[in-house]
Formats: C-alpha cells, sequence, structure tokens
C-alpha cells in the first residue's frame, strides 16, 4: 500500500494515512538502524520487556523463574520468553498497528520507566532479515485466556487466529522467523548465538541459546557483571575488572574506575587507556540499558576532556533514541555526564594523594588530557600542576621541579619563540618555558597560585638581549661599518643589527622576532601600501608603531669575528643576508618567500665568491 494524494473533499471528511510496509522497512534499514542484526536485539528487548511486566503482576516471583529461550538451527530463528504475553485484543492493538507500543499502554504507564523500548516499531526490524512474522502468545493477565497467533508479512498483510490452550500451555510469546536466502549472514545459528551474547551478556533475567544439535542450551549470560559480582579481596576484584576491560576494549588498562551512580541506577567501569591518544579524539563507550547493550560508540556519556578512558556502564534511566543505538540528549544524561565527570577527578585525586607511581605513569601517558582539565577546573589544576611535565630550557621536567631551579619563570607565547632563545637563555642561565603548545603558557601563568614565592611573565625580547653581554667600545667602532652595511641589507625585513658577546659561542647569531612582531609589521605595510580609501584609514587607526626584528651577531663566535671585519661592501651584505638566512633558519618558523629567496641567493653569492677566490 501506498500513501494516497490529497483531493478535494467538500464535505471535508477525515482520512486515514496508508502506509507501503515495504517502503517502511527498508527506510529503517538505511536510516535507522545500524545493521540487519539489530532485528536480534529487538527481540530481545521485547522478550525483557514481557519478562518485566510479568514480574509487576507477580511481584513474588523469584527473579530467575521466568526466563528466555532461543533457537537457531539455520531454517528458523526462535526467541520464546516466559512474559506477560498478549490477549487477541492485544495482538490487535499492538502488532498490527504501526507506531502503537505495548509500553505506551495506558495500565503500565505507571511503569514506563522499567522497559527498555518506548516506540513500537521494534519488531518490524524483523523484516530486516525475514518476509514472515510468525508470533504465538498467551496473555498472563487473563486467567484462562487462549492463545493467539499473529502472522505478519512484508508486504503489509497479516492474519490473526485463536489456538488451542494446547499450544502454548503457559503464559508467554514465542516469536518465530523464517529467514530469507539473503539473510543467511545473520540468521546462522552460531551468528544468532554471538550476537545474543554481544547484547545480552548483562541481561538480568537468564537467556539460553539452542542450536538444535540436540546438546544442552548455552547460558547466554551465565554470570552478572563483573562489577556486581563477589570477590574474595580488593585486589581479586581489580584483576577482573582490568581483565574484563581488555577482553572488552581490547588493552590492559592502566586502571580500573569503579562508576557508582545509585540516583540513576547506573553501575560500570572507566578503563584507563595505556597510551596518549590524540588530543580531542573522542572514544566510543559501552552502553548498557537494563543490561541490555545499547551502543558501542556512545560518545555522549563523558565530557571531552576525558577521552583518556573508555568505559562500559549499564543503566536504569537513561533514554534511548528511537532506534536504541544511542542516549537521548536530556536533562537526565547530562546530569549523569557531570557525576561521571566528577567519579574521574576523584580519581586522578586520590592517584596524586595515595599512588605516585600510577599517578606519574597516567601523566606520562594522558598529560595532555589533564591540562585541559586543569584550565578550566581550579581544584585539578591546584592538583596537578606542580606533577605535569612541560618543555623547559631545563629539558622535558615537571613544573614543580622547574620552579624549584628558577624563581622567575619565563614563557614564551610560541613554540618557534621558544627554539630560537632555548640555547642561549639556558647559557645565560634563564628559566624558560615552551609556552607554545595547548594550555601550557595559560597553566604557567598561574603556578604562582600554588607556589607565591615564584614569578612568571612573559619573556620579552629585551629580557632576554639584557642577558647578552655588550663587546668592548673598541670592537663595536671596528665593527660600526660592517653594521651600517648589514643593517642596510636587511631593511627590507624591519630588522635591526647589533654586536654581543653570548654562550653557546658556536651560534653565530640570534633573530629575534615574534610572531605577532611579525604581523603587526605586515599590517603597518599594508596600510602604507593603501592609496587612501575607507581600508587605509581603518589600517592607519589600527597602526601602532612596528616592533622591529632585531639579528644578534655573537662576537664569540670565530665566523661573525671574520665576517666583522670584512672591507668589500657587497660581500659584506652577502654576508649579513646569510647569517639571517641561517638565524631564521634555526628559528624553525615558516620562511616568507623573501626569506627564503634569501637565502638562495646568498648562498650562491658566497658560493662564487669562493669560486672567484680560489680560481
Amino acid at each position: 500500500m501506498t500513501l494516497p494524494h490529497t483531493a478535494t473533499n467538500p464535505a471535508g471528511a477525515d482520512h486515514t494515512f496508508q502506509v507501503d510496509l515495504r517502503g517502511l522497512v527498508d527506510l529503517l534499514s538505511h536510516h535507522l538502524y545500524s545493521s540487519p542484526r539489530v532485528y536480534l536485539r529487538e527481540l530481545l528487548q521485547n522478550a525483557v520487556d514481557a519478562l518485566t511486566a510479568r514480574h509487576g503482576i507477580e511481584p513474588d516471583a523469584p527473579a530467575d523463574a521466568f526466563g528466555i529461550r532461543m533457537y537457531a538451527d539455520g531454517s528458523v530463528v526462535r526467541v520464546e520468553d516466559d512474559g506477560v504475553g498478549l490477549t487477541e485484543a492485544d495482538v490487535h492493538t499492538f502488532l498490527a498497528t504501526i507506531g502503537r507500543s505495548s509500553k505506551r499502554a495506558e495500565r503500565i504507564a505507571e511503569q514506563r520507566g522499567d522497559f527498555i523500548g518506548q516506540f513500537g516499531i521494534g519488531l518490524l526490524s524483523c523484516f530486516l532479515v525475514a518476509d514472515e512474522i510468525h508470533v504465538v502468545s498467551r496473555s498472563a493477565r487473563t486467567p484462562g485466556a487462549p492463545a493467539v497467533e499473529w502472522r505478519g508479512r512484508g508486504d503489509g498483510s497479516y492474519t490473526i487466529r485463536t489456538l488451542p490452550a494446547s499450544a502454548r500451555p503457559r503464559p508467554g510469546t514465542t516469536v518465530t522467523l523464517t529467514p530469507r536466502a539473503d539473510a543467511a549472514e545473520w540468521t546462522r545459528p552460531a551468528k544468532v548465538h554471538a550476537l545474543a551474547r554481544h547484547f545480552g551478556a548483562l541481561l538480568r533475567h537468564p537467556v539460553t541459546f539452542d542450536d538444535g544439535t540436540g546438546g544442552p542450551g548455552a547460558s547466554v549470560n551465565p554470570e552478572p557483571a563483573p562489577w556486581a559480582r563477589t570477590y574474595p579481596t580488593p585486589g581479586t576484584r581489580s584483576r577482573a575488572l582490568a581483565a574484563y576491560g581488555e577482553e572488552v576494549f581490547g588493552f590492559t588498562p592502566l586502571d580500573t574506575i569503579d562508576l557508582d551512580l545509585p540516583a540513576v541506577g547506573l553501575k560500570g567501569i572507566a578503563c584507563v587507556l595505556p597510551e596518549a591518544v590524540p588530543a580531542g579524539r573522542r572514544h566510543g563507550h559501552r552502553v548498557h540499558v537494563k543490561g541490555m547493550l545499547l551502543s558501542e560508540q556512545a560518545e555522549e556519556i563523558l565530557p571531552e576532556w576525558a577521552f583518556f578512558v573508555r568505559c562500559v556502564v549499564d543503566a536504569e534511566s537513561l533514554r534511548p533514541t528511537a532506534s536504541r543505538e544511542s542516549l537521548y540528549e536530556d536533562d537526565t544524561l547530562a546530569a549523569v555526564r557531570d557525576a561521571l565527570a566528577e567519579r574521574l577527578r576523584a580519581w586522578i585525586a586520590r592517584a596524586a594523594a595515595s599512588d605516585p607511581d600510577l599517578l606519574t605513569r597516567f601523566l606520562q601517558a594522558h598529560h595532555l588530557a589533564v591540562k585541559s582539565l586543569a584550565v578550566h577546573d581550579n581544584e585539578i589544576m591546584r592538583m596537578l600542576l606542580p606533577w605535569l611535565p612541560f618543555e623547559t630550557t631545563d629539558g622535558h621536567t615537571t613544573l614543580d621541579a622547574f620552579a624549584r631551579a628558577h624563581r622567575t619563570v619565563l614563557v614564551t607565547s610560541s613554540v618557534e619563540e621558544f627554539r630560537q632563545v632555548a640555547a642561549i637563555a639556558s647559557a645565560a642561565g634563564l628559566g624558560v618555558v615552551n609556552g607554545g603548545y595547548t594550555y601550557d603558557r595559560e597553566l604557567v601563568h598561574r603556578l604562582p597560585e600554588i607556589r607565591p614565592e615564584v614569578s612568571v611573565a612573559d619573556l620579552d625580547p629585551a629580557t632576554l638581549t639584557a642577558h647578552l653581554d655588550p663587546v668592548d667600545r673598541e670592537t663595536e667602532l671596528a665593527a660600526a661599518a660592517y653594521l651600517a652595511l648589514a643593517r642596510e641589507a636587511l631593511a627590507v625585513f624591519d630588522c635591526d643589527v647589533a654586536l654581543r658577546t653570548f654562550q653557546p659561542a658556536s651560534a653565530p647569531a640570534l633573530l629575534m622576532d615574534s610572531r605577532e612582531a611579525r604581523h603587526e609589521r605586515t599590517r603597518s605595510q599594508l596600510a602604507r601600501e593603501q592609496d587612501g580609501g575607507l581600508w587605509g584609514d581603518i589600517l592607519g587607526a589600527l597602526r601602532q608603531e612596528a616592533p622591529r626584528a632585531q639579528l644578534i651577531l655573537n662576537q664569540l663566535n670565530p665566523l661573525v669575528r671574520t665576517a666583522v671585519a670584512i672591507d668589500a661592501p657587497e660581500l659584506a651584505r652577502t654576508s649579513a643576508e646569510a647569517l639571517y638566512g641561517q638565524a631564521a633558519l634555526l628559528s624553525r618558523r615558516p620562511l616568507r618567500p623573501s626569506e627564503s629567496s634569501l637565502i638562495n641567493r646568498s648562498f650562491l653569492d658566497l658560493l662564487a665568491h669562493a669560486l672567484r677566490k680560489d680560481s
């Protein structure tokens, strides 16, 4: 059947939508469900909800009095439960009406939170693997109720008939599928058993599987969830949880963190990854709802900064989406996410207070995640900032160790700035931290909050220059002509030239030029090039006195001492360009096209000079 078009009706009569069931199944398979395998999850879910309803009307029955039995032999797939069952009226209402769910019935509306499914379309997923669904059910609500048979077909037709009591001696429901040939991949006995284990391993009701070979049925969920079991010692429990994490995620956890939120009925574990992961990369987490696996990729259960763990949890109150493959974003999920984040913070705090070895191994792998958390969490910042590693002029070290050696801590604004000055600053005894990495500069500036005796300041070129020793008056006068030619040659780069002495003597020159200064000079140059107009006025208003770069030549370096003595003007300019180019390369910052051209030209000019001299 298809949807009819809307026609003009003078009487204004109402019409009912008609549904093309095959088209609806195709829509489900391509847009709602991720794979045909979900048919088995939906059958399990319906059976579990039926058992939940049965316990609701027989609350004194033992928890394991009712169960689920599964059968698959390659020709049929059958799921049988001892649940609440259906009357003939129920079958008409709930199986033959698309979009209505027995879970929405008024008589159990107050119990709605006890059920996994709430959308009434789960049974349609069976049409992904079969052309006919056969249901036999007997209600436990109505004493003496007969068994009812319902056969639904993929073309949208169905039949209902009443069966003798012998067809279903006890209350419950049996769903039988005859698989299509193209669905063999999902309905083979081994596959059905594997899917049952995958989706139902943590279900609270007993579930068994029979492959038709005559052997005893295998338990799908022989043990409760590992965090719900009893262990003789805490160490045994810790090892068992780690082994479960390795089985589920494929890695040996650095540690496992208990997750327990009684308010929403959530229990589980978080497994700490043993190795670092790329910043911002979020792992999927395994989320079960009332024991049924909902998703293996539920990113939304934890905040973004918690990418150092993978979780497996089972919850009572989280709400699944229509496909039951992810979580519905609501206030409950937001509260759960905040509460789980607090559990992770508490674990970090315990490690810092009582297990320095674990904390060290954790920070070695996940310092970036902790830094991202510390930026926004004052408690974590105060607790862990001294432990966090940073790149410094003393090498990679913790901020606490670095602060003990340097009461004044200087921090660069970029990686390239740090690389420009690291060797010279270290030789001068300055303590400089590379603040160019994500979060580092902001965190270093907060160091005085936990170490008031330490001062932190941004590295200013003048600070470093002040630690470079000036040359004597006679040497400066002798080099004056060369320095003038060098300034003229490098004027195109807005670069001044100075002569100093500093360690290490192997460094011929130091280029002091920050990213901000280069941006300001570029903006100033653009303003100068504008011939009036609104854009020129705007840039002119923004223009500041553009800071100049500074090439500092090292008088202790033999090459520099030779260069400043050159009396040939062209050769002097070429040597100054070469020293500038070498200093720019050592800074490891991106070169402008004009700088690349200068490096090539100065190299060729020096090579030509050397060849002429030798010939």
